[in-house]
């Protein structure tokens, strides 16, 4: 069989008027410091490398961060909102929070912001965020949470009292563009406070720090009547303006390593603290010295350098409002640039983007939705789009140093990532979240691509196929994890992103991309490889897999050997390995419409499915010890140990509900092409009809008439649609029993990651004289695993249930009406699988829905989310990492728009 190239994927379509749009966008982190990447210590430890204190004074290697921060699409040149309230002792630059070690849970940061609006082109975008009247509360955030152990609450900004009285501004960031090569920006500054108060607001150009510029004409910032004019010699020339800043009032300094105060905060031994080009002695936070410690000799008194940044002091009457406005524009070849018009004129140009926003989503929403959905879903997105992050990583390089550097240690050779020297980003990605996970996590990113995609599907295709690049993808078909460890795995989760970013891309395009998915598959074919051959220790078709992106779900590290030796067959790695196996057929099926070769792949998935699926059915160990449990009606992991002997985990965690997501359903109109399929599927049964009797209804008609079997087919021929799935009736209702239990996963807003039922009786398991014990835990973990940072014992997490809802639809698709289970069990009432979906759903939607007191669960706590305070918007959401299994609180990362996004699609 000769397959045919994979073709290459396009870049995607530039807007109709041809301008290149996406050339400015939302691409700084907001947090670098404390990232693997700006870390070349001997000992890895990457929160102490560079940490918060030392971040004024860090010139990045690898990428930039800021406030509001926008850059061009390979961070040449960065613009971002710097602040002061005349009372703190650091120029508010970044956002401040704790490292993984300073947290009782782990990394949090200490602010209050909110993403508002975005477009996919960001010709529109806006951003609240909330600084304190007051002395920012540093040392108390720091030393409050000290003092916390793991089974209290975290300590936020909030309960600091800093807000108390109304006392602080409301920074409003809006940003317009008129044309590809021009932002606008307004910056409102709110006082919600008593009384009049003075804020200095910096808007603060630079250049980033990149030894890999090409050879040419340095990069500077220089000053001239008024603005600050930047020049690269590949980005070309721009100029900033700021309103009511004359040239006096330009601060001048380099985007350098301040090497000296660096090594007297102990920051010994990394290379990239170089000073790079500063020239005299002018580092990157003499800006910082400047204007608070007032010291005129920490910036340039010439205007050059190549950061600079616009001082404006203003005052705000206590309850009114004052905007500043500010232009980025690229100069024309004449070197000519028309001042700035500060005001009709640019305000209607940022309220023409603003409508042409509200009319984009318009068209893409459903009107029919009350005002909270439609601002709930539109959040989502601007969250999504916010989050997106350029993005740059060469291991080699990270590894090796720079020429003309010293070294990196010696240690680094064979230490975090050292086996990934081919990988190479310089991309745009969307981050999960750019605090608290500013770097991508690759099943995390699948999911940020189906989100996305119902408003720019040609971002969520270019996502995927960046995964999946040489640059990423390992030569030996992994891909990796994430970048504190590519070498851990994550779900195989990207050929389901990939069909589901297909049939939405070919829903509002009108056309089917095939070229995308063949290259998709061609890929993919590498990775099932890679699992096949490295993640099946026995050969018998059931997987360990490892991490598997729940963490600590489990009662061992499954990123370790485990206590003993021995393997650790999983219930959630086999299924979605079954599930896998079920999108590249079905991705199979859909190409050899076009071209029959692709046939004879749909048939080497359909069967690597069912030699899974038999497996977990208790038929591939020679000691008929399965992960299917009859007497309880659950899937749980085996443990095999060194003596050959085995033992079933008898733990119920959502790992033991994966095998929901391995279901298909076929009609026979996508077969009647697919004769060979249809004859090799038909051979195959008859000769297992073991294989048909317990994970398939390949043979049997459906009961469900005109059923559609997926979101973008038409509706199927009456009786003629066909399953592919794990579980049958009797296994699904013996498991939805369990799902649906209010004792057991299913919460008030969702399905719990681990039982309710440990919450009084630990679960408990002893190898040897180890024991071992899990309890639920609905909020934070109580465990140090994986830095005491990892969540997977109880709360609510999106991406799962998403999955679990869009199974459920799958299902009855095929079953039909006539197929009933008790939801919720022992309440007596049945209902359809569908009606199960919008059960579940509807409890997910509940987490943003007002509670009687108008608060909303999902939010966070009080203080967490600033409050709309014009009486028309809707209040500004945050969209959090998790949730809390019994109450719906939102938890952890507070910005993780990422794969919680995924309630714009519900």
């Amino acid at each position: 069989m000769t397959l045919p190239a994979p073709p290459t994927p396009a870049e995607p379509a530039i807007p109709s008027d041809e301008q290149p749009w996406l050339l400015w966008g939302p691409y700084l982190s907001e947090r670098q410091w404390g990232t693997v990447r700006e870390d070349c210590s001997a000992s890895g430890d990457a929160w102490a490398a560079v940490d918060h204190d030392m971040s004024r004074s860090f010139a990045y290697r690898w990428g930039e961060e800021g406030i509001a921060g926008i850059s061009d699409e390979r961070q040449r040149l960065c613009l971002a909102l710097s602040l002061w309230n005349g009372r703190d002792p650091i120029l508010k630059e970044n956002f401040f929070g704790l490292s993984n070690a300073q947290g009782n849970h782990g990394e949090d940061v200490k602010e209050v912001w909110h993403y508002l609006d975005n477009t996919p082109d960001h010709r529109w975008m806006a951003m609240r965020y909330r600084y304190p009247q007051a002395a920012f509360p540093y040392e108390q955030l720091i030393r409050e949470n000290a003092a916390r152990d793991r089974d209290q609450p975290e300590y936020e900004l909030a309960d600091t009292g800093v807000f108390a009285q109304n006392r602080f501004f409301d920074i409003d960031v809006e940003i317009a563009k008129p044309g590809a090569t021009e932002v606008l920006l307004r910056y409102t500054v709110h006082n919600r406070g008593p009384t009049d108060e003075t804020l200095h607001l910096l808007p603060t150009l630079w250049f980033r720090a990149d030894p890999d510029r090409p050879a040419g004409e340095p990069p500077c910032i220089a000053g001239g009547a008024g603005q600050a004019i930047a020049s690269h010699c590949t980005l070309g020339r721009y100029a900033l303006e700021v309103e009511g800043v004359d040239a006096s009032a330009w601060l001048f300094t380099d985007n350098s390593s301040n090497l000296e105060r660096l090594q007297s905060l102990g920051a010994q031994g990394n290379p990239q603290m170089l000073p790079a080009d500063a020239e005299g002695g002018f580092w990157k936070d003499g800006i910082h010295e400047r204007v608070v410690h007032g010291r005129t000799d920490a910036v340039r008194s010439r205007p050059y350098g190549t950061r600079a940044a616009a001082w404006r002091q203003i005052r705000v009457p206590a309850g009114a409002s004052v905007a500043v406005r500010a232009r980025l524009v690229a100069l024309p070849d004449s070197g000519q640039l028309a001042p700035a018009a500060f005001g009709a004129a640019f305000d209607a140009i940022l309220q023409q983007r603003r409508e042409a926003a509200d009319a984009f989503y318009a068209a893409r929403q459903d009107s029919t939705r009350d005002a909270h959905c439609l601002a709930l879903q539109r959040q989502a997105w601007a969250g999504l789009l916010w989050n997106k992050q350029y993005y740059s990583y060469e291991i080699r390089r990270w590894l090796d140093g720079d020429p003309g550097a010293p070294p990196p240690p010696a240690e680094r050779q064979h230490g975090r990532n050292a086996a990934w020297d081919h990988l190479r980003a310089h991309d745009i990605l969307l981050m999960p979240d750019k605090w608290e996970y500013p770097w991508f996590a690759s099943w995390d990113l699948a999911f940020h691509s189906i989100a996305i995609a119902p408003v720019d599907p040609a971002l969520a295709k270019r996502q995927i196929t960046m995964l999946l690049h040489d640059r990423y993808m390992h030569p030996n078909g992994q891909l990796p994890a994430y970048e504190w460890n590519f070498s851990d795995v994550n779900p195989p989760v990207h050929a389901m992103a990939a069909w589901k970013v297909y049939q939405r891309d070919a829903a509002i395009i009108g056309t089917p991309d095939r070229d995308f998915l063949r290259h998709v598959l061609h890929r993919l074919m590498l990775n099932f490889t890679w699992w096949v051959n490295r993640e099946d220790a026995r050969g018998n078709n059931i997987f360990e897999g490892g991490f598997l992106g729940l963490d600590n779900v489990n009662i061992f590290d499954r990123s370790q050997p485990l206590p003993g030796g021995g393997e650790l067959e999983q219930a959630d790695g086999t299924s979605w390995m079954a599930m896998y196996a079920l999108n590249l057929m079905r991705i199979a099926m859909e190409l050899a419409q076009d071209d029959t070769v692709y046939e004879d792949l749909a048939i080497k998935f359909s069967e690597h499915f069912f030699h899974i699926a038999g497996a977990m059915a208790n038929m591939a160990n020679t000691d008929g010890l399965g992960l299917w449990d009859e007497e309880d009606g659950f899937y749980y992991d085996m443990l095999r140990l060194p003596d050959g002997s085995a033992r079933r985990l008898k733990l119920r965690t959502i790992a033991g509900l994966v095998p929901f997501f391995a279901v298909e359903v076929l009609d026979d109109a996508r077969m009647e092409k697919l004769q060979h399929l249809r004859a090799h599927l038909d051979a195959l049964l008859h000769r297992r009809p073991d294989l048909d009797a317990l994970v398939s209804h390949w043979r049997e008609p459906s009961r469900a008439p005109g059923a559609a079997p997926d979101d973008s087919a038409a509706p199927a021929a009456e009786g003629h649609t066909h399953l592919f799935s794990l579980l049958r009736g009797h296994r699904m209702k013996r498991v939805l029993n369990r799902l649906l239990d209010e004792n057991e996963f299913l919460s008030p807003h969702g399905l719990r990651s681990v039982s309710k039922a440990y919450e009084a009786d630990a679960f408990d398991f002893s190898i040897g004289d180890s024991r071992y014990a899990l309890h639920y835990t609905p909020a934070e973990s109580d465990s140090g695993m994986f830095g005491g940072n990892s969540n997977w014992r109880g709360p609510v997490w999106l991406p799962l249930n998403f999955l679990i809802v869009e199974s459920l639809r799958r299902f009855h698709a095929y079953y039909g009406d006539e197929f009933r289970v008790e939801c919720p069990t022992g309440s007596g009432r049945q209902h359809t699988l569908c009606e199960v979906a919008d059960f579940l759903q509807d409890r997910l939607l509940s987490l943003y829905r007002p509670g009687p007191d108008g608060s909303l669960p999902g939010n966070g706590r009080p203080g967490e989310c600033a409050d709309a305070t014009d009486g028309a918007s809707p209040a500004p959401l945050l969209f959090h990492e998790y949730f809390h299994g019994d109450t719906g609180l939102g938890l952890g990362a507070a910005h993780q728009t990422g794969w919680t996004a995924l309630l714009a699609l519900l």
